[in-house]
């Protein structure tokens, strides 16, 4: 356990780092399995395949609210017992543990649409603060082997979490079902994965314990003034700001309205969406500027202002994270359609073929996740010769090419070579963006950064669930397997853009 200290933050045993980082395992565990079922399971209980990305939209929508909110109280938190970051971690856990227990039982796409949304809400309560916690108890030479430590977790519990129907499958669970029920296999995976979740997040609760306030000041991370709120946006800026955003968001509603009030080929609703989040966006900053006038100096008033004074390290690896996030958005949502129709020839979500390829996806994803977790060892040794933003990029690359390999393959098993690349890309998203960041980020301000940089993870799953489902149905003409291509291209995008980081 971390002593007090005063000098410079001291490094942490290998054992140390290991226990703060058991329970992301309980976190990606359900995450692998909302990324590789609840397409399958949207699909099951009548979802067509153009709307299965607008399914997508609350839970994201969720966490962009949610998460800038618990960075924030996670920074302002102490707790003798609990500490800084972890009541938010079992919080969290307890909720979502909660959802999967619930999830496959639904019997209704709009009750599978809520379930997601309250289940990825709570993994966003567990998960957000868990990025702090390793700025908070590192040292900056050791938050490449933190982050990377997490990814190790990450990609176990992804790897056992997407495995898991195929197993039970092979152990004779039932792995189909009638017309618009989910199969016993994804149910008992969801009831295994609730299970899992909170003793994860419990062991890392119970085995480590956080740096005082006191701690941290006096290794100079923190200072007696950094609890001081101090507001830099006057009132007249946050209402410029809120004004153009409004009108602009605002604008480009009223015009899909009314250019589809008068035509026969409607733009998509969920491009309504799009132009409502900025919309909203303006009026949060319209909110700040009032509140800020009346010298009224809260804790959204201070999100809002934060919003408006990002690092330039931030903005720089924001940019990467919406592209790569994207790519990532366009495989989660749709591999298992894609790889169907692409490779077995079927849309039909009660056959055998698609349901077989629904399996395979998994193992898919369980392999891109074992080989995030074992590059997770190599990206320490390639961000000491390279660089961080170099291995970022390489990492990219590779992931990008495994995606566009999607087309080009027509044998299911070759497969397995896109997702080396895609483990790698994987590996360093989780790992390299994160250990670049706390870097330029101040200590008294870890979480509720950490939570904005968490938009740019959200903000492309919404544009993913916006424009993919449009993409797909009147460009590609439902072929969905150039859907995946966009990924790929979207991905080596970001890596380009990782030209622009100067490592520190």
């Amino acid at each position: 356990m971390p002593a007090a200290f005063t000098g410079s933050k001291p490094k942490l045993s290998l054992n140390q780092i290991i226990n703060m980082s058991v329970g992301f395992f309980g976190i990606q565990f359900a995450f692998g399995l909302q990324n590789a079922n609840v397409s399958r399971i949207f699909q099951t209980l009548g979802a067509q395949i153009d709307d299965i990305p607008i399914l997508w939209i609350a839970a994201p929508l969720t966490g962009l609210i949610i998460q800038p909110i618990i960075g924030h109280w996670s920074d302002k938190t102490w707790h003798k017992r609990w500490g800084r970051r972890r009541p938010f971690f079992m919080i969290g856990a307890i909720f979502a543990s909660l959802a999967l227990f619930v999830f496959p039982n639904v019997y209704e796409v709009w009750m599978a649409a809520i379930m997601l949304w309250l289940l990825d809400a709570s993994i966003n309560v567990s998960m957000e603060p868990f990025r702090a916690f390793v700025g908070d108890m590192l040292p900056d030479s050791q938050r490449t082997t933190g982050f990377a430590m997490q990814s190790f977790f990450i990609g176990i519990g992804a790897v056992i979490s997407s495995l898991l129907p195929y197993l039970l499958t092979k152990l004779g669970v039932a792995n189909e079902a009638a017309a618009g029920v989910i199969p016993d296999s994804i149910k008992i995976s969801f009831i295994i994965g609730a299970v899992i979740y909170i003793a994860a997040i419990s062991y890392t609760v119970f085995t480590t314990r956080e740096y005082s306030p006191d701690e941290l000041k006096s290794f100079g991370e923190m200072t007696e003034t950094d609890n001081q709120v101090n507001i830099k946006t006057p009132a007249a800026s946050f209402n410029k700001r809120g004004s153009v955003w409004s009108l602009i968001g605002l604008g480009l509603t009223a015009g899909i309205y009314f250019y589809n009030s008068s035509v026969e080929n409607k733009l998509e609703k969920e491009l309504y969406v799009l132009t409502g989040g900025v919309a909203v966006f303006g009026i949060c900053q319209l909110v700040a500027g009032l509140l800020q006038k009346r010298n009224s100096k809260n804790g959204f008033v201070e999100v809002m202002d934060d919003l408006n004074f990002l690092p330039d390290t931030m903005k720089k690896l924001a940019v990467v994270q919406f592209f790569s996030w994207f790519a990532l958005f366009a495989m989660w949502i749709y591999s298992t359609p894609a790889l169907a129709q692409h490779l077995s020839g079927t849309t039909d979500t009660t056959s055998k073929a698609y349901n077989d390829m629904g399996n395979w996806v998994g193992v898919l994803f369980a392999w891109y996740n074992g080989f995030a977790a074992l590059f997770a060892f190599l990206l320490p040794v390639l961000a000491k010769k390279f660089s961080r933003p170099a291995t970022h990029m390489i990492a990219l690359i590779a992931g990008g090419l495994g995606l566009i390999s999607f087309y080009l393959f027509k044998n299911e098993n070759l497969l397995i070579i896109s997702m080396a690349g895609i483990g790698l890309a994987w590996c360093s998203i989780l790992a390299m963006p994160y250990s670049m960041l706390t870097k330029a980020l101040p200590a008294n301000k870890m979480g509720v950064y950490m939570g904005i940089f968490n938009f740019f993870i959200v903000i492309p799953q919404i544009l993913a669930a916006t424009l993919l489902g449009v993409f797909t149905k009147h460009i590609f003409n439902g072929n969905a397997i150039m859907t995946i291509v966009v990924g790929g291209c979207s991905m080596i995008v970001a890596a380009l853009l990782t030209l622009r980081i100067k490592d520190k």
